[in-house]
């Protein structure tokens, strides 16, 4: 067990300095700081003085991989590259081109993502898979019709719906929770019930429909049949037997959103006002701060990669063949 997780995370090694490597060039290199500068600017009437100045306050001016004018170590050490790229393994995020600093805004903005982050992944589980297991015990029945196609008349209609129908008839009719905003504390739940809840009811159509499929393949195997002729209950064998081999394909859908945990959910921060690191991105976009740019997709290929390495491990716990492999 310990040399297959020792050996799955020195995978990730690699995979995370080309992720650092394809960032650096995309920033620096296909965009470089001169760009960056005149799009900070204004591309009208941007003198040369005004973009030197723009990278020298933004530590923009170096060289980028090798600096000759430096002695020792700091022909490395005084560039971009190791500024901008490679302290970001050591979660230096450095200061945003506004001047913040992004370690603590992260900080500070993580918990009210992780406040409707957490939610909706467990409620969804919960739903998504109770849901499912409901459609294929009673599938092939007038039920099984009826709730693939509420699946799929769900799956047709955009996120954005819910959340404007959402707004408006939680908020502006009915007055029972905030159209927006959000307040720390015990209170915060007025604030994230809608977002948790539209979070959820938006995924019902996509997510349900695949674990319906998944319960569906596995009802279909021998091992179920021989259980089934046996005489085995179908509650006992479906909740069992069922579900505890479709796990594997339901864990490789789970570490999809496991990101989304700590990088927030961008569209529902942005529409209810929530200050996570969703509308922490979508601020930096709009304002052109590169920096923070660059940070939250590190952030982000570190959580996924993570992510793939505790999906791993939850493989082996499910079926400990996986390790062998």
């Amino acid at each position: 067990m310990f040399a297959y997780v020792v050996r799955r995370a020195l995978y990730a090694i690699p995979i995370l300095i080309g992720v650092n490597l394809i960032t650096f060039v995309l920033f620096f290199v296909v965009n470089t700081p001169d760009d960056m500068a005149r799009m900070h600017l204004g591309m009208k009437r941007v003198t040369p003085e005004a973009v030197q100045k723009w990278k020298a306050e933004r530590g923009y001016d170096k060289p980028l991989l090798y600096n000759a004018e430096a002695s020792g170590a700091g022909m490395l050490t005084d560039t971009i590259f190791f500024d901008k790229s490679v302290r970001l393994f050591a979660f230096d995020f450095g200061a945003s081109d506004s001047g913040r600093d992004i370690g603590a805004d992260i900080g500070q903005r993580m918990w009210p993502s992780l406040a409707i982050a957490v939610p909706v992944l467990l409620l969804g589980l919960l739903v998504y898979i109770s849901f499912a297991m409901l459609l294929a015990f009673f599938r092939g029945s007038y039920l099984d019709l009826s709730g693939v196609v509420l699946c799929v008349v769900l799956m047709s209609i955009s996120g954005l719906f819910y959340i404007i129908g959402g707004q408006y008839l939680f908020s502006k009719l009915l007055h029972l929770v905030p159209v927006s905003g959000y307040e720390p504390g015990w209170l915060a739940w007025r604030f994230v019930l809608l977002p948790v809840a539209i979070g959820v009811f938006a995924g019902i159509g996509s997510s349900s429909r695949w674990y319906r499929s998944i319960f569906l393949e596995e009802i279909n195997r021998d091992y179920v049949r021989t259980a089934r002729a046996k005489g085995l209950p179908e509650t006992r064998l479906l909740f069992r037997h069922v579900l505890k081999n479709a796990l594997v394909p339901i864990l490789t859908g789970v570490v999809v959103v496991l990101p989304t945990l700590f990088m927030g959910n961008l569209i529902l921060e942005s529409f209810f006002g929530i200050p996570g690191l969703g509308s922490y991105t979508i601020e930096a976009i709009q304002n052109q701060d590169f920096a923070i740019v660059r940070a939250m997709v590190f952030l982000g290929s570190v959580l996924y990669i993570l992510g793939l390495l505790l999906t791993d491990i939850s493989y082996t716990l499910v079926d400990p063949r996986i390790r062998l492999s």
